[in-house]
């Protein structure tokens, strides 16, 4: 059952609103005339939206690939779109996505397509998604259409975690880092300065510093991480501004060694979404508009916009992206030799395997180039800790040895 909100009108006139449970929209309106009430708008009820929500009401990328799996299979079978949703909506271990497809499918029995129906939950089926699924519809081959999305969304979530786990790997090295530098200046350099009181002695200018710091993080941790969390807390809200997203986007592409990731990472989207968008049927211009909003680079986004206007002047692909600074030269040569083979589908496929390829390569690179530096970041930062602890000590030994 679809949890529905409506206003009506009673018998004398008056609007009321409130909530009502049926399996569809119209067998709402018919439950609303059945107590005397005439409907005026029905709606169903969006879910909670608070920050519990967000986690509890997660669909993960695998959730959605397996959903469209399955309704590719069913509908392959020869069931109907609306037993195929039910079938499947029954079966996702996901209770979010389950009462989504629950929603999609009232609205498919109410006489709107499939392509409809999910564009009404954006945040479940974003564009490329509803895009795909809109061409299968219209071209009779829907099953066909959902494996290519599932093949999409599976590809472009391996390629999010090889990204990922090049980021992670720093991340918790320098977190090992700080880690250990707090440990030392908490404990052990606390302890310098109590055995240079028992000597009346006057502690040496580096050792002087790091005490300072030793204080700072002994009383006000609490003001160290409140200010942590409000420096990220700021940058979040300014990344999510127009100048702030566009300066970020810009150092994800000029970020040394990070940098050609970023770009690889880029042009292996582009290909592949643009391959399963042209596969499908999806024409060119209608392509580069999904493609670049798919992309989550408004650099990248911009130079595929600047080429669709080109195109638009009747210029060829290839030759609209070649004087983009975004796009590695591969790609307008590739599709170049695509255009005139009149395979352009064939030829993104293959640069996205290229990229894909080359990603996998850019990982390990990272990981191999990294590792050692921040094994020397690690040597210098705890080194320097450690001579300023040590040097002070042999210095009481050597002058009480004098004496």
């Amino acid at each position: 059952m679809t949890t529905f909100e409506y206003s009506a009108k009673d018998s004398s006139g008056k609007v009321t609103k409130g909530i009502v449970e049926a399996e569809t929209e119209s067998a709402a309106g018919s439950l609303l005339l059945a107590r005397s009430l005439t409907p005026l708008h029905i709606k169903i009820k969006e879910q909670n939206r608070g920050l519990v929500a967000r986690f509890t009401n997660r669909i993960s990328r695998k959730d959605k690939v397996i959903f469209t799996r399955q309704l590719a299979t069913l509908i392959n079978a020869g069931l109907p779109l609306t037993q195929s949703l039910r079938t499947v909506a029954e079966q996702s271990s996901n209770k979010h996505l389950a009462l989504v497809l629950g929603q999609v499918t009232t609205s498919v029995e109410g006489g709107n397509t499939l392509a409809s129906s999910m564009e009404k939950h954006p945040k479940v089926f974003n564009e490329i998604y509803v895009a795909l699924v809109a061409a299968g519809e219209a071209s009779g081959t829907l099953d066909k259409a959902l494996e290519r999305i599932a093949n999409q969304q599976e590809k472009d979530g391996e390629m999010l975690s090889k990204v990922r786990g090049a980021l992670v790997y720093p991340v918790i090295v320098l977190v090992v880092i700080v880690g250990v530098v707090v440990f030392l200046l908490t404990t052990v350099v606390p302890q310098i300065k109590l055995i240079y009181n028992d000597f009346n002695k006057e502690l040496p200018f580096t050792t002087s510093i790091l005490l300072w710091f030793s204080n700072l993080i002994t009383h006000f941790w609490y003001l160290i991480i409140l200010g942590a969390i409000l420096i990220v807390y700021l940058l979040s809200r300014y990344v999510k501004t127009t100048n702030g997203r566009s300066a970020f986007d810009e150092l994800k592409l000029k970020v040394p060694l990070f940098g050609p990731l970023f770009r690889k990472l880029y042009m292996a989207r582009f290909c592949r979404t643009g391959q399963t968008l042209m596969e499908s049927g999806v024409p060119m211009l209608e392509m580069l508009r999904i493609t670049g909003q798919a992309i989550n680079n408004v650099h990248v986004e911009k130079a595929i916009s600047n080429a669709a206007n080109k195109v638009k002047g009747g210029k060829a692909l290839s030759d609209s992206l070649k004087p983009e600074d975004s796009f590695l030269p591969l790609v307008p040569q590739m599709l170049n030799i695509g255009e005139k083979s009149g395979a352009i589908e064939k030829m993104m496929e293959k640069a996205a395997i290229y990229y894909e390829n080359e990603l996998d390569n850019q990982v390990k690179t990272i990981t191999t180039t990294i590792e050692p530096v921040l094994m020397v970041v690690l040597a210098i930062v705890v080194g320097v800790i450690v001579l300023a602890i040590l040097l002070p000590v042999y210095g009481l030994v050597g002058d009480n040895l004098s004496i």
